[in-house]
This record gives C-alpha cells, structure tokens and sequence, in this order.
C-alpha cells in the first residue's frame, strides 16, 4: 500500500477521533504546528523516518518537542503511529488531515504570486472572487516575485490563471521565433 494511501486513511481515522472527542479545532491546530515543525527541522524529519531509532526515543523526542503544546488527542495519536512503527508518515498524515479538513469546512487554499506587493483591497477582491467561484471560503496565501515584471499567477487547487508580463513576453517570444524558422 502506498504512503500516501495509508496517511490518508490515518488521517481520516484522526478526523473521526477528533469529532467524536470535540476536538476537531485544537487537532486541526496541532497537525498545523507539527507540519510547521517538521518543515523547519529536517533533523526530527530524519529521526522519524529511521528505523534505527528505538520507538521510545522517537515518542519521548515527540513529547519533548510537543507535549505541551498539543491536545491529549494529538499526543495519544503521535504515540500510537509509533507504536505501531508508522512514525515515518506521521507528516503525510498530519498533511492528510489539514487537507481533510480543509474539504470538510469547504475552504479553498489559493495563492497569488505578484510583482509587487498587493494592496489589502487587492487581495480581498482576489479573495472574495475566487470564493464566489467555487462557493468555499477562501484561504488566500500571497508572495512577491518580481521576476514576472507585472500582473499576477493565482493558483487554485490544480488550476492556474497568469496574467504576468513576463509569461506575456515569452509568448511573444516563442511565437516570433516559430515565425523566423518559417
């Protein structure tokens, strides 16, 4: 069975927990905070993903790093993927889950990619369309590349709209090159 299969059947089993335990909110906040975590720390990343390293040190590291800052849910849940030899797709999980939940609450991940910075009247106009699009709410994400000269990328889901100078220009580019070697 493929990793991701079996993060997402982990993930919605959480989900499940979570519910039922009315812990949903603080759950969802902890799979965030560890995602964060393991992005910014390759090393935890390596000991999770070692089989070398005993089940005990990989709980009493995870405890140590979250045990305070997570619900009892999470922890417990942390402690059973290990227990079970599975630490190694405890991020894919905890990805799984945020992306679960984002589908449950119908809100839509979007980034938009700009020039320049956009104003926060910009951003709500972006923000307010794509959400009357797909009729989610909207969890806009925005970032300045200024090698697009001008316009914007908004991505949404698997879908993309680029209106930046640059992808413009070699357009143009491409297109007067194919009409020189006519």
């Amino acid at each position: 069975m493929s990793e991701l299969t079996v993060a997402t059947r982990y993930a919605k089993s959480l989900i499940d927990l979570a519910q039922e335990q009315k812990a949903l909110e603080p759950v969802k906040a902890d799979m965030e905070l560890f995602v964060n975590t393991l992005k910014a720390s390759t090393e935890l990343q390596a000991v999770l993903r070692n089989p070398i390293v005993a089940h005990g040190k990989k709980k009493s590291i995870l405890h140590a790093i979250f045990g305070e800052k997570v619900s009892k849910v999470t922890i417990s849940f942390f402690d059973i993927m290990v227990s079970k030899a599975r630490a190694e797709i405890l991020y894919p999980t905890a990805l799984e889950f945020v992306s679960q939940y984002n589908f449950i609450n119908k809100i839509i991940n979007a980034k938009v990619v700009s020039a320049s910075p956009l104003s926060a009247a910009n951003l709500e106009v972006i923000k307010a369309e794509v959400a009357r699009i797909t009729g989610g709410s909207v969890a806009l994400q925005s970032k300045v590349d200024p090698n697009l000269i001008g316009g914007f990328v908004l991505t949404v889901g698997d879908r993309q709209i680029d209106t930046s100078v640059a992808t413009g220009l070699n357009a143009i580019k491409k297109e007067f090159a194919q009409r020189v070697t006519k």
